[in-house]
């Protein structure tokens, strides 16, 4: 016999360099509910679309209700894996929202081309992030969608993306936008952080 359902639970899934372990700051505001920060494996969307959509579904075998608390990258292997019919609600930080966008962006910054990463498949940068063709074609190939009542921070001084991407985003998934004037793509400094809890506790109890 299957276990009983309990209630809820948070779901935290980190961004680039970042850890499951971030989630202990979350705890504080959802008391006397699970927080679950997810320690995934994957680099790249191919590999995360069957391990996030594993671990939602065994979530949601255990809980009612799924909360998503996710960032940067980690919001984009989100809806890059289908796992919004799992998510009740979803609280977005600098949400990579247009990979194809980005990827392109960094090839300008990189100084090369579409043509030339076509034709080299691999192309190492100075930030340490390599150019990949096989990612572009991916996320050329797999546009995202993602129908789930969702919150977005975003920071006006976000380097990965613009605030135009993001609030076409916002406006065709019909997401709410909140922008910190000063924000970075990273969230890290006492200003931010106070900004980013002060977001969350009046999201929570709007």
């Amino acid at each position: 016999m299957a276990g009983r359902k309990t209630n809820e639970v948070v779901l935290y899934i980190h961004g680039k360099g970042g850890s499951a372990d971030e989630s202990e700051h979350y705890r504080q505001f959802f008391p006397g509910t699970d927080v679950y920060g997810f320690d995934y494996k994957s680099d790249n969307p191919w590999e995360a679309k069957q391990e996030f959509a594993d671990k939602a579904a065994e979530l949601s075998e255990k809980y009612h209700r799924i909360i998503l608390i996710a960032g940067s990258i980690g919001a984009y292997f989100s809806m890059n894996a289908g796992i919004g019919r799992f998510i009740d609600k979803a609280f977005f930080i600098s949400p990579i929202v247009d990979f194809e966008k980005l990827i392109s962006d960094m090839i300008d910054w990189a100084g090369t081309s579409e043509c030339e990463l076509e034709k080299r498949k691999i192309i190492p940068v100075d930030s340490g992030e390599d150019l990949s063709w096989d990612y572009l074609q991916y996320v050329r190939n797999h546009k995202i969608s993602w129908d789930v009542p969702t919150e977005i921070l975003y920071g006006s001084n976000d380097h990965l993306q613009s605030i135009d991407t993001i609030q076409e985003f916002a406006m065709k998934e019909a997401a709410k936008l909140t922008i910190m004037e000063g924000g970075e793509h990273w969230f890290h400094t006492d200003e931010q952080m106070n900004f980013l809890d002060q977001w969350l506790r009046m999201k929570i109890s709007e």
